[in-house]
C-alpha cells in the first residue's frame, strides 16, 4: 500500500490457491473488528474500506453488516487480485468489485462518497503528513452523519504499552524514520483538524485500538 521498504514483520501475506493471499493479522483480528462494525454500522448505505489488503477483512465485514454495500479498495495489483478471489469464494452479493485507490493521496474523496469508511492497520506504515492527508480525504468523503472507523496499534499517551509493540515500532522506524506507531492523542487531534468529530476510542484485543469518529 505505501510503496515503502518495510520490515518483514509488516503487512505480511502468504500466497494461497490461485490469486488469494492470506494475512495472519487479518485472521486474528477480523472477528473482533467485524463485531464492532455490526454494532456501529448504519441501517443502509455504502461502506468504503481503504487499503483493503488481502480481502479477508471486507468479506468478514460484509457478512457482519449485510445491510451495507461494501466497496474494497487497494493500490497493489496482487492485493486487488486477492480481494477479488476472496470475494468469489465467499459469494457475498453486497461487495462491489475492488477499486484501485491510493488512500494517502489527495483528491480521491471527490469520487468516493460513503456512509461508513473503514481503515485497518495502515497509519503505523505511513508518515504523519500522509495520515493527516488521509483524514482530510475521509472527512470530505463521508456523507452527513457518516462514521469513520480507524483500527490499529497506537501509542497511549505517548507510550508503547508492550514489549511486542516496542519491538515492532523500532523495526518500523529503523526501516523508515517517517513511519511508526502514532500517538492516540495526536490521532484524535488530527481527526478534529480534518473535521471529524467525537472520536471515541475502543480498546481491542492484542493491545490494538479502534477509534470511531463522525463527519462534522
Amino acid at each position: 500500500m505505501t510503496g515503502r521498504s518495510l520490515p518483514p514483520t509488516a503487512s505480511v501475506a502468504h500466497a494461497q490457491a490461485g490469486d488469494k493471499l492470506r494475512a495472519p493479522a487479518a485472521e486474528r483480528n477480523a472477528t473482533a473488528i467485524a463485531t464492532l462494525i455490526a454494532r456501529i454500522a448504519p441501517a443502509e448505505g455504502l461502506a468504503l474500506e481503504l487499503a483493503s489488503g488481502t480481502g479477508q477483512h471486507v468479506v468478514a465485514f460484509a457478512q457482519a453488516a449485510p445491510q451495507l454495500t461494501w466497496q474494497p479498495t487497494e493500490l497493489a495489483p496482487d492485493r486487488l487480485k486477492s480481494i477479488a478471489a476472496h470475494m468469489a469464494e465467499a459469494s457475498c452479493d453486497n461487495i462491489l468489485p475492488p477499486l484501485r485507490l491510493h488512500a494517502t493521496q489527495s483528491g480521491w474523496a471527490a469520487d468516493h462518497r460513503a456512509d461508513l469508511i473503514v481503515l485497518i492497520n495502515l497509519t503505523h506504515l505511513i508518515s504523519d503528513a500522509e495520515t493527516r492527508s488521509l483524514f482530510a480525504e475521509v472527512a470530505q468523503a463521508l456523507r452527513p452523519g457518516g462514521q469513520f472507523l480507524l483500527y490499529g496499534p497506537f501509542m497511549r499517551d505517548g507510550q508503547l504499552i508492550s514489549n511486542g509493540d516496542r519491538t515492532f515500532h523500532n523495526s518500523l522506524i529503523s526501516s523508515d524514520p517517517m513511519i511508526g506507531y502514532k500517538n492516540d492523542a495526536d490521532i484524535r487531534t488530527w481527526m478534529e483538524d480534518a473535521g471529524l468529530r467525537n472520536a471515541e476510542p475502543v480498546e481491542m484485543p492484542a493491545n490494538n485500538l479502534a477509534m470511531i469518529a463522525r463527519a462534522g
